[in-house]
């Protein structure tokens, strides 16, 4: 008996050292994960890749994943097996270490309905690690290897709209809409909407909303709207109209600025517009008159006719004479001397 004992530890100590002196354990320190993108679109794919640093003739991986985030597409590198939230992918070389390989990629894509910012992780654990020919093995992943990544739509900016129609009159209530709106609008769990103005000297103005669910009248200017710790927007299509009415105190020009802030982030602007208008006096029409009767109208003097209406001066034929006529003192003068010339011949 005790040489059969003998025999039998002796046995189990040589195929012991046979086992153990085939295969040698070691620490896969050259391998490492990493992701195409670190922020992903709805209906988005992301690729995971595993680089192995070295070739491998057989390993294990399971990869994890939120899947109200994400679906499993694709592997490359193994057998896949998804179970809806893991996926097990399998790899052994039949080749005996001739077809080994260097990496493992796998493909998700994100959901198309997501409408929010949705931080998550993929993590993978490994075992049944060995190289090309099966000649060394390596310790299993246990410990999980994370990668972040977030998955959420691309936003669009915030628009905010404060309009009315006809001209504003000092002193009078006047009916405006204020809006905003985004066709995918970033969520924000506390936001808010606050109004800043500027106004003449002496001057102001106010913008009142009523709250559908308290009836009271809020100055948007003074108070802001809503809950003063914030409400919650954002997703697809966001839009809130408001009915409010702005009064103006004096002639001139004023700005209103709109503001939609973040609650949580030290009231950070999440966005911002601003608005001119013009307060004017009512001008007063004066009103029709009465059939029959009739509006005493000051005389007019008759209008001078203009210079195309004048006239035309007649001009003289001839050039009037002036000073006096020569011909009568030469007429007397011939006449004198041939009487005197007469006289002469006479008495002789």
């Amino acid at each position: 008996m005790k040489k059969i004992a003998s025999f039998v530890i002796i046995f189990a100590l040589i195929i012991t050292f046979i086992l153990t002196g085939k295969v040698n354990a070691a620490s896969l320190d050259t391998l490492t994960v990493d992701t195409t993108k670190q922020i992903v679109r709805p209906g988005e794919e992301v690729t995971l890749t595993i680089n192995f640093g070295q070739d491998l003739g057989a390993y294990t991986f399971d990869v994890s994943y939120d899947n109200n985030i994400f679906e499993y597409v694709s592997v490359d590198g193994g057998t896949a097996n998804d179970t809806t939230d893991k996926v097990r992918v399998t790899f052994y070389d039949t080749t005996g270490g001739s077809s080994p390989r260097q990496n493992m990629n796998m493909v998700f894509r994100a959901k198309s309905d997501i409408v929010t910012s949705n931080p998550t992780e993929l993590t993978v654990i490994g075992e049944g690690l060995a190289n090309a020919d099966a000649s060394v093995t390596y310790d299993d992943i246990t410990t999980p290897i994370v990668k972040n990544i977030t998955v959420e739509p691309e936003y669009q900016d915030y628009v905010i709209n404060l309009t009315h129609t006809g001209d504003i009159i000092v002193g009078q209530e006047k009916d405006m809409t204020l809006s905003y709106s985004s066709s995918m609008g970033r969520f924000y769990e506390h936001a808010r909407l606050v109004a800043e103005a500027t106004s003449p000297d002496g001057e102001n103005v106010k913008l009142t909303a009523i709250d559908t669910n308290t009836q009271a009248k809020e100055d948007i200017i003074q108070s802001g709207w809503g809950d003063p710790q914030g409400y919650s927007i954002g997703g697809k299509d966001v839009s809130q109209v408001l009915n409010v009415k702005g009064l103006f105190t004096g002639i001139g020009d004023y700005t209103i600025t709109l503001k939609l802030i973040d609650r949580d982030n030290s009231d950070i602007v999440i966005s911002e517009n601003q608005f001119s208008f013009t307060a004017k006096e009512e001008s007063i029409t004066p009103p029709p008159e009465e059939p029959g009767e009739t509006t005493p109208t000051e005389p007019t003097q008759p209008e001078a006719p203009s210079e195309q209406e004048k006239p035309e001066e007649q001009k003289p034929t001839e050039l009037p004479k002036t000073g006096n006529n020569l011909y009568i003192p030469l007429t007397i003068f011939i006449i004198s001397t041939l009487g005197l010339g007469l006289y002469i011949n006479n008495k002789k």
